[in-house]
């Protein structure tokens, strides 16, 4: 610190009678660092200059911190935010025209105020540690500072309490009774100055932990949860945290924290969970951390066991991992007839052999068979506990056929399913052939294939003789390919007419040739159907002429009564309104005109008789651009292509035109063969449709008998039996092949 000299004001005044006369408005000024202040320089008569040096002697200019300020006979010097080094005497100084030169003088003094520099409240020390309490205050002059606590001066005859010459108070090893407020005052007798500042002294304690229970022996099944306890004393409170293998522990679904981190649950315990878990406690004062111990018992868990997928024949391997405290042994228990196999057992054939180690089990099955396939359990015991798996064998095998029924009959026009049912292991694909040429999915014109797991349905709709014959079903998967043949024979047909409906019959049937009557067949039950509405109609052979469009209608089952009418809707798509037309039930098609060019139509088709409607049948068919067909161009365009159509259709049509003279002329030729075929087929089918419409009539397929290598067809007697009537009625029926 320093102490201002303090200087003496004068009124300097030349060795002669001078004009000017030079005088400041202060004399004297004492200032505090850091304040502002100005003074006044006024002179009697006629200066030429006026001008203010510093305590240097050096003449004053303007500055950041000094601005001058003349007006005629006066000038003002201010002086900004004094400082120490601004104390001094500060001279006007005043000239006139003949050089003589008069001045006055100022002097200034500069002191310090009490200043605290950077005192921090609160203080914080270690419980035990030596504290020096800070407070740095400053004067001019040099201030003397005074400590207090709890109101009282602390005096240095105290072996606890010493005031160092930096104004600092020290204390001995402090403690928590020594936290306080202590006051740090500051005075400066020379001006009765005094100031103070309020310093709080905080006293930490190092953290201390306490764990009731230092180690654990738990039994934690998949599931339970432990919690460790572990309670921390200190000041400040102290932040408790759980580390395990060197790795802080965050709250989490496993770790669940409570109280402060005082708790810490451990949940859904697995047994690599065991071993040390570490409680650290700090503040700041310091850090102290504890250990705790858990030794974990887990009971048996299966932690590794899959289904297993073998080929008939080969060699299986199942396999079934344990884990647990203490590890568990294995066994096997097969489901299907209960027998178990443990660890080096081996069944009697030498098949099945388990072998073992190291919590792990292998169960081997050599060639493996059908009857292997099924469940297997798997089974881990420990003193713990038990746990128990099971796993499927799956057995894949080569396609097997499920049927031996493989001849079946039909006659010309009659449809028969013939089933391929196949068992394997994959599915297996599945497709027909003929005369090993295959039937494609989609069918052909009388054959349809339908499809479904495990067997394929070859609908055939015999229509000659060449239908008739072997069918081949092909299997395959990616274990094995097999096949079976089929046999499509033809069959006669015996109508039986004059059937009431919703009737059950019983009938048998028994041949007749040259030698006499043989034995009746075993009796086969029908019923027949009652009188309903109609099925829905079934259209085919859609074609359009001109701005006509002509719907083929297929005779249907007409639900015991004949059809009376079919209801006919269409519009385009393009309209919501449809248009209605009723078409007789004995058409066999329905004919729409006029429609529209370019358009697509949607049509309606239901069927009525006495009974009631038909669920409806939906069409739809677009119709062409409208031709643009004119006289010139009929021709022109026709390339080389229709040139030779033309041709072949002349040819065509003189062939026509001979076969037409010779039926006429000759009574020959393909037009009479077909009209002999037709003719000799009409009579029976045309007698019989309307009793079939009326559900008075059934059919019964009989195999064609062979007789001197002739196929030979006569007279069939059958009896049929009417239930609820016990007389048996004889017929002799025409047979048809």
């Amino acid at each position: 610190m320093f102490r201002t000299v303090l200087f003496f004001l004068g009124l300097l005044v030349g060795g002669s009678q001078g004009v000017l006369q030079v005088s400041i408005s202060l004399k004297k000024v004492e200032l505090s660092v850091g304040e502002s202040k100005f003074f006044t320089c006024t002179v009697i008569g006629e200066p030429v200059s006026l001008d203010w040096y510093n305590p240097l002697g050096e003449r004053m200019v303007p500055s950041q911190r000094v601005a001058l300020h003349n007006e005629g006979v006066r000038s003002r010097l201010t002086l900004y935010n004094a400082k120490i080094e601004d104390a001094g005497i500060y001279r006007c100084q005043a000239s006139d025209t003949q050089g003589e030169t008069q001045e006055a003088t100022v002097v200034l003094e500069i002191y310090q105020k009490l200043t605290f520099r950077d005192v921090k409240s609160p203080q914080e020390f270690r419980q035990g540690d030596v504290a020096e309490v800070i407070c740095d205050v400053t004067s001019s002059p040099v201030p003397v500072v005074a400590w207090f606590f709890n109101n009282l001066e602390i005096t240095e005859d105290s072996e606890k309490f010493q005031l160092l010459q930096n104004n600092n108070l020290q204390i001995q090893r402090v403690t928590k009774a020594d936290e306080g407020v202590y006051r740090c005052e500051a005075r400066v007798e020379a001006r009765g100055e005094i100031d103070f500042r309020d310093i709080i002294l905080v006293v930490n304690v190092p953290p201390v932990v306490s764990v009731p229970q230092q180690s654990f022996n738990a039994t934690a099944d998949y599931g339970e949860s432990v919690t460790f306890t572990c309670r921390a004393y200190g000041s400040p409170e102290p932040d408790v945290t759980w580390h395990r293998k060197g790795v802080q522990l965050q709250e989490s679904e496993q770790y669940v924290m409570r109280a402060r981190g005082t708790t810490l649950t451990v949940r859904n315990i697995q047994q690599d969970d065991g071993g040390s878990y570490t409680c650290k406690a700090s503040n700041k004062a310091g850090e102290v951390e504890n250990e705790l111990f858990l030794k974990v018992f887990v009971q048996p868990h299966i932690t590794k066991l899959r289904n297993v997928t073998a080929v008939e024949g080969s060699a299986a391997m199942i396999s079934c991992k344990a884990e647990g405290e203490p590890l568990p042994e294995i066994s096997w228990r097969r489901a299907s007839d209960g027998h178990s196999f443990s660890d080096g057992d081996k069944s009697t054939d030498g098949r099945v052999e388990v072998r073992g180690r190291y919590g792990e089990s292998m169960l081997t099955i050599v060639r493996v068979r059908l009857s292997d396939w099924g469940r297997f359990d798997c089974e881990a015991l420990s003193r713990i506990g038990g746990h128990q798996k099971s796993m499927f064998l799956d057995i894949e095998y080569a396609p097997k056929f499920q049927t031996n029924h493989t001849i079946f009959f039909s006659w010309e026009g009659n449809p028969v399913n013939i089933s391929c049912d196949v068992m394997s292991n994959p599915l297996a694909t599945m497709l027909w052939r003929r005369d090993k040429l295959t039937i494609p999915s989609e069918g052909t014109g009388n054959m349809r294939v339908h499809s479904m797991p495990g067997r394929s349905l070859l609908e055939v709709t015999p229509m000659s003789d060449r239908d008739f014959g072997r069918y081949n079903c092909t299997a395959r998967n990616n274990i094995g390919m097999r096949f079976q043949e089929f046999i499509l024979a033809q069959a006669a047909i015996v109508l039986l007419t004059n059937l009431e409906p919703n009737t059950t019959y019983e009938v048998r049937v028994a041949a007749v040739n040259g030698k006499g009557q043989g034995e009746f067949s075993r009796i086969e039950s029908f019923q027949t159907l009652p009188i309903r509405e109609p099925s829905p109609p079934s259209v085919q052979g859609q074609r359009g002429v001109g701005k006509a469009y002509r719907l083929g209608l297929v005779k249907q089952d007409d639900g015991g009564m004949p059809i009376l009418e079919y209801i006919v809707k269409y519009k385009t798509e393009k309209e919501e309104q449809w248009m209605t037309k009723l078409v007789p039930g004995v058409n066999d098609f329905v004919l729409l005109q006029p429609l529209q060019w370019n358009m697509q139509y949607e049509v309606e088709i239901t069927a009525r008789n006495v009974k009631g409607l038909s669920e409806p049948t939906f069409v739809k068919f677009s119709m062409p651009q409208k031709p643009d067909i004119t006289a010139d161009s009929l021709f022109s365009g026709l390339g080389l292509g229709a040139v030779v159509g033309l041709g072949l259709a002349g040819l065509l049509l003189l062939l026509v035109l001979v076969d037409v003279s010779c039926f006429f002329l000759r009574q020959c030729g393909l037009l009479m063969y077909i009209t002999r075929k037709l003719c000799s087929k009409k009579t029976a089918t045309s007698s019989k449709s309307k009793e079939l419409e009326e559900g008075k009539a059934a059919y019964l397929k009989l195999p064609l008998k062979e007789e001197n290598g002739k196929e030979m067809l006569k007279p069939d007697t059958i009896e049929i039996k009417v239930h609820g009537d016990n007389s048996l009625h004889m017929m002799q029926e025409d047979s048809k092949a």
